[in-house]
């Protein structure tokens, strides 16, 4: 694994991952999650080792502050964790996965797949469904997430909003809040209210019926819609959400619906077994373009 950095029209750095060689014919970038990144979740790691073992480049793409990892009591194990990305642009979004899009690109990847874990997959419905480019030849869209369901869900939603918004009034919008966000994770009030306002990620409105379906509509490319049967964010009938989502999509036929029997959100024990579904959907997919 080599860290690689990707600028955006902006000016600001993104700082990635990369496993395998550049010399690749394939690549496929993940846009990872909320608060993720590679040195914390497993899943991410293990998908990039897996993948460039059978000579596919993956790139692990993160959001603006992966890097800044920093280690904090949770009291509710009595243990010291660490997280990053407790800082993000959500108005941004478009313009970071174009960024690592176009990075692969000016690389010269034959063949480039689009993959998302989490809000990762939000991230990467936005992009596909108003991009007038083509150059993803296919997606991967694993355990998104049905925004305006979540806020119903976590604990903490609406006290922490309050205080995010009454910090960011007062010019501390950099700073950490004092309690967990939605009782995982250390965020920035910025960071908070510019989640909880995030309209542009509200693409799967399968629960809440909040937000919007014409990104997945407009989405050109075919894919994969991928879903753990375990999966907590996603109501009672994880599998449902999924083909609920892929029925939004101008051909929902060509497209395909997996779940993976067992699998949590984060796929938690389940990360190798992730990882060769992801290589399996990457291998017949290239044989396909071939």
């Amino acid at each position: 694994m080599d860290i690689i950095k990707v600028e955006t029209p902006r000016g600001l750095e993104l700082k990635g991952a990369i496993f395998g060689e550049k010399t690749a014919n394939t690549v496929v970038i993940m846009l990872t999650g909320i608060c993720s990144n590679v040195f914390q979740n497993e899943l991410l790691y293990s998908t990039g080792k897996l993948l460039s073992k059978n000579g596919i480049c993956c790139i692990i793409a993160q959001a603006h502050d992966s890097f800044s990892c920093f280690a904090y009591s949770d009291f509710s194990i009595g243990k010291q964790r660490h997280t990053g990305v407790f800082r993000d642009d959500f108005d941004k979004v478009y313009e970071d996965v174009e960024s690592y899009v176009k990075y692969a690109k000016d690389l010269g990847f034959k063949n480039i797949i689009l993959a998302g874990h989490s809000l990762g997959s939000n991230k990467i419905i936005h992009y596909l469904g108003n991009t007038e480019d083509n150059y993803i030849d296919y997606f991967i869209v694993t355990s998104p997430v049905d925004l305006m369901h979540w806020w119903n869900v976590m604990p903490n939603i609406d006290k922490c909003f309050e205080m995010a918004k009454q910090w960011v009034e007062e010019g501390r919008g950099d700073d950490i809040l004092p309690f967990m966000f939605g009782g995982f994770s250390p965020m920035s009030a910025k960071t908070v209210v510019g989640f909880c306002n995030a309209d542009n990620l509200k693409n799967c409105p399968v629960i809440s019926k909040q937000g919007e379906t014409l990104s997945l509509y407009n989405i050109k490319p075919n894919g994969t819609f991928l879903i753990g049967s375990k999966d907590s964010v996603t109501g009672d009938s994880p599998k449902g959400f999924i083909e609920t989502l892929n029925s939004w999509t101008k051909n929902p036929e060509l497209n395909r619906v997996i779940e993976i029997e067992g699998g949590s959100h984060i796929f938690y024990g389940k990360h190798d077994e992730y990882a060769k579904k992801i290589l399996d959907i990457v291998e017949e997919q290239v044989l396909s373009l071939r």
